[in-house]
């Protein structure tokens, strides 16, 4: 009697289910095999790709072939690390790739996605990071301010004694910088009061953004409305939801310069983890603009303080954004390349599970 943990049905339907990709190529490189997680991560169905060429149907396709080309050619297996996968336009995979050389001159291909987990590590980061920088200048900020009023109250008392006007000219430039410099401290702090939080519409948010960003913009300037009108209310305090959306959208509008289109989207995900809660629901608030992008080397310093892709901005808007974000249990993420920049922000819907 056969054996059935041995039984070719039973292999079959293991490497159906499992959760890495599976691809078997031939000597021509062409498909013979690729099971259902293979599919999902390259964007292919199995139908369409039997017996061709995997760079006809996804520009991943390319690269991979390119792998197992010299893995046939040197007999010898690998494995790249974080492989960058690009499977359509906007989206991309990071995966392990193993390319293992079979007898008959085929190839194995394994894809192991790696993006949850670069994610979870990634927003976990951030989240650290903002708190960290956060607590830093608020030290920072205390010990500015304590000789900047001393500053201040010894120019206000000197110029009540001067009788000359020609000299009181210059305590009130004193008197100025002084001022000038403590709202720019205010300003790295962000808010400083927890959000008075209550059942919030998002759309009502986003059309009161778009309505403050449509007054300034250039007219060959274009904001879409991408909304899933059926999305609930989140929690939150609004004034705060549309500071936060307001410094992103007018970054976009910045970026777009005066021809340009900036969409505003809005969807929901199950099963979602923010930092390292997961959520049973959670908004996903995309915010995409068709400018020049942002430089690889920015992307992950964007959400400091002081630093700004723009000439003359402040680098306080999306390091304020993040903050009020992070009070309500979100984070915000960016994705980048030229023509194609999209700001996410991810929004508590539900209780995180087992909560």
């Amino acid at each position: 009697m056969t054996d059935e943990t041995t039984a070719p049905g039973s292999v079959d339907r293991v490497v159906e289910h499992l959760s890495t990709g599976v691809v078997l190529l031939d000597r021509y490189l062409k498909v013979r095999f690729i099971n259902p997680a293979a599919q999902a991560m390259l964007a292919v169905s199995a139908r369409q790709v039997d017996g061709g060429e995997l760079g006809y149907f996804t520009p991943a396709g390319r690269m991979l072939q390119e792998s197992a080309r010299q893995a046939l050619s040197s007999g010898n297996a690998f494995t790249e690390r974080e492989a960058r996968l690009h499977v359509s336009q906007g989206r991309q995979a990071t995966v392990d790739l193993s390319v293992t050389p079979l007898p008959g001159d085929e190839v194995l291909l394994e894809l192991v996605l790696l993006d949850r987990r670069l994610r979870i590590t990634r927003e976990h980061r951030l989240i650290t990071e903002n708190q960290a920088t956060r607590q830093l200048l608020r030290g920072l900020a205390h010990e500015i301010k304590n000789p900047l009023g001393g500053l201040r109250g010894a120019a206000q008392l000197l110029e009540r004694e001067l009788a000359q006007a020609e000299l009181r000219e210059y305590t009130q430039i004193i008197i100025g910088e002084a001022d000038r410099l403590r709202t720019l401290v205010d300003g790295l702090l962000g808010p400083s009061s927890r959000p008075d939080k209550r059942a919030v519409n998002v759309h009502e948010v986003l059309e009161r953004v778009r309505q403050l960003v449509e007054a300034e913009a250039p007219v060959g300037v274009v904001i879409n409305r991408d909304y899933d009108p059926s999305i609930p209310d989140i929690t939150g305090e609004p004034d705060q939801l549309i500071q936060a959306c307001l410094n992103i959208v007018r970054n976009a509008m910045q970026a777009v310069g005066h021809h340009g289109r900036i969409t505003l989207r809005t969807r929901t995900q199950r099963q979602f983890t923010i930092g390292d809660i997961a959520y049973k629901l959670v908004l996903r608030l995309d915010i995409i603009d068709t400018g020049p992008g942002i430089a690889p080397d920015m992307l992950d310093r964007i959400f400091y303080p002081m630093v700004s892709t723009h000439p003359n901005g402040t680098g306080l808007g999306l390091s304020i954004a993040q903050t009020l974000i992070n009070q309500h249990g979100g984070l915000i993420e960016c994705w980048s390349e030229p023509g194609n920049t999209a700001f996410t922000i991810w929004l508590p819907l539900e209780t995180e599970n087992g909560g």
